[in-house]
């Protein structure tokens, strides 16, 4: 009896897998060998990687150093944050109170943005106050990687900040012990520890970032064109199916290498 109800709990998280997961990639590998007049053909391949002045390849060298630039940002204000947490009394309040403003709807935020960085927005208005005038910052590679970092800052702190909270104290003390001074234990005891945090994050923001497409539009002014742009552009402008599939076949496969990359290397799994 426990067997059987077992298993069907197991039914509508494999029709979760089959429906939203395994069928959609199928569709988008299916479609990314169809022309635009519904003829099967490799063409959309061998355009993607040898069309006229390399475009798809230069969109995608674009998405990845946006999204390496956006990863790296996001990493470097999450690691302290989320370190600085687990040091307070009520770190799970503290942590509610910064990730929670940055679950609100992306649409609002970006909009949110466009009135702080605006020409008429807040920041210009404070600059014009002190006689510097306004500058512009909207529409500028500096805006769209602060909007983005600032979107995918919980993707960061939240696997970082649970790797670090269950870290076991006796091997802080061991090491203190040992001689170790701050510097030293978070270097060869905390960090090394947090790894498997960091590797879950980078996973988390680099493969998102990748495809971002409504930022760099609201945000970005179109300055900045990634694969998601082109995406959004080959679906809902030329109506290039085929094309906009094969894109998004290049972005599955590049995602499949960095959780290879980013793996747990140690046998098991285990520290």
């Amino acid at each position: 009896m426990k067997k059987t109800t077992s298993n069907l709990f197991i039914v509508p998280y494999f029709l979760w897998i089959v429906l939203f997961v395994l069928a959609p990639v199928a569709m988008i590998i299916w479609n990314s060998f169809f022309n635009i007049e519904g003829g099967f053909t490799l063409e959309n391949y061998r355009t993607y990687f040898a069309s006229q002045n390399l475009t798809y390849l230069k969109m995608s060298f674009n998405s990845i150093f946006y999204a390496g630039i956006v990863t790296l940002v996001t990493l470097l204000v999450s690691y302290p944050t989320a370190f600085f947490l687990t040091q307070l009394k009520h770190k799970q309040l503290w942590l509610m109170l910064i990730v929670l403003p940055t679950w609100i709807n992306l649409l609002l935020k970006a909009y949110a943005f466009i009135g702080i960085f605006g020409q008429d927005g807040s920041i210009n208005q404070f600059l014009s106050f002190i006689g510097v005038g306004p500058q512009q910052i909207l529409f500028t590679d500096f805006s769209f990687i602060f909007v983005a970092s600032y979107i995918e800052l919980p993707f960061m702190i939240l696997p970082i900040f649970n790797v670090l909270d269950d870290l076991d104290p006796n091997l802080i003390n061991a090491s203190r012990d040992l001689g170790a001074n701050r510097w030293d234990t978070f270097r060869r005891v905390i960090f090394p520890l947090s790894m498997n945090g960091v590797r879950s994050g980078v996973q988390s923001v680099f493969i998102p970032s990748l495809s971002l497409f409504m930022l760099t539009r609201l945000i970005g002014g179109n300055r900045v064109i990634t694969l998601g742009t082109a995406i959004e552009q080959h679906f809902l402008t030329t109506q290039n199916w085929g094309m906009g599939s094969t894109i998004g076949v290049v972005l599955i496969v590049a995602m499949i290498v960095l959780m290879f990359v980013t793996r747990d290397r140690r046998k098991g799994g285990e520290a």
